[in-house]
């Protein structure tokens, strides 16, 4: 009865093997991957899927922007064409098994920006849920394993910076953040983390440096500008605070950081009836709070 009993369940194992692998045949597919100037792209991902099997497989192509796909069964396969920093086609193609099938040449036009696949995007989610975990060795190893499958999209390593950065491991992040100004030369976020690197470590006059090194009228994060203000504000140096102070509340009218600090701020530079004008756009946003109370101590300061 037992030997009955494992014949049948070896039959029901080997026939969803069999139905797993539907999508295997003697059909053979080749081709090349090149780029609007016909030059090669290497590392191109395609995924090969076949509907009616419900199962499919992927290759990459190689130095040249070749490929080639084997064991395929007959039919309509889906076709697609995927990497970073390139449009994503898709494409189907018919598969026979019993002839040469023509070969592919794709074009794929180079796009600004990272184009992020599903499967990149999926990975992504999930690394980022991990960190918002506070699992940081879980989230570092999760990032790393995206980088290294899709080497391409450098950007990641900001995600790795801020890992460590989270963390206090400054030097790490630092060098993280570094690894996207290498691609990215002006790239904002990475060389105002290295500003934070640096004003985390008590050397605010490396911070600023780096700072200095954005173009102003790119950032547009309101609490970016705030941060780099504050920056400024101590080390007593209140008319480049006041810069980035005076643009965080253009950026967002109702932000009360940016407010709060900016009244001081023109109150430092004696610039009575313009801390007097913040700290009443303070108070019509903000006026039950215990920091409202402050400004209305600074009111009633300032205009006596």
């Amino acid at each position: 009865m037992k030997k009955a009993i494992l014949l049948t369940l070896c039959i029901v194992l080997a026939a969803g093997t069999l139905a797993a692998q539907d999508y295997k045949g003697k059909g053979r597919l080749s081709g090349q991957v090149l780029d609007q100037d016909n030059k090669p792209i290497e590392g191109v991902r395609i995924k090969f899927f076949l509907p009616k099997a419900g199962g499919g497989f992927e290759v990459v192509t190689d130095k040249e922007g070749k490929f080639l796909a084997a064991w395929m069964a007959s039919g309509a396969w889906n076709v697609d064409f995927e990497k970073m920093g390139y449009e994503i086609r898709k494409i189907v193609v018919d598969i026979a098994e019993q002839r040469k099938n023509p070969d592919i040449k794709m074009n794929l036009k180079k796009v600004e920006g990272l184009m992020v696949t599903d499967d990149l995007k999926n990975g992504l989610n999930k690394a980022n849920e991990i960190f918002e975990r506070k699992d940081y060795a879980g989230a570092l190893a999760a990032f790393q394993a995206l980088l290294v499958k899709y080497p391409e999209a450098y950007i990641l390593w900001q995600n790795v910076g801020n890992t460590y950065f989270t963390q206090e491991k400054y030097d790490q992040a630092e060098e993280a953040y570094k690894k996207v100004l290498e691609k990215m030369p002006g790239n904002v976020d990475a060389t105002i983390s290295i500003g934070n690197c640096y004003a985390n470590r008590g050397q605010a006059d490396k911070a600023l440096e780096w700072y200095g090194k954005i173009d102003f009228d790119k950032i547009t994060d309101a609490t970016v500008l705030y941060n780099i203000g504050t920056n400024y504000y101590n080390m007593s140096k209140f008319e480049d605070a006041l810069k980035f102070y005076k643009r965080s509340v253009d950026v967002q009218k109702d932000y009360l950081d940016g407010l709060y600090q900016l009244g001081l701020t023109y109150t430092n530079l004696q610039r009575k009836a313009e801390a007097i004008a913040t700290f009443e756009q303070y108070m019509k946003i903000d006026p039950d709070s215990p920091r409202s109370a402050q400004v209305k101590g600074f009111l009633d300061y300032l205009k006596k």
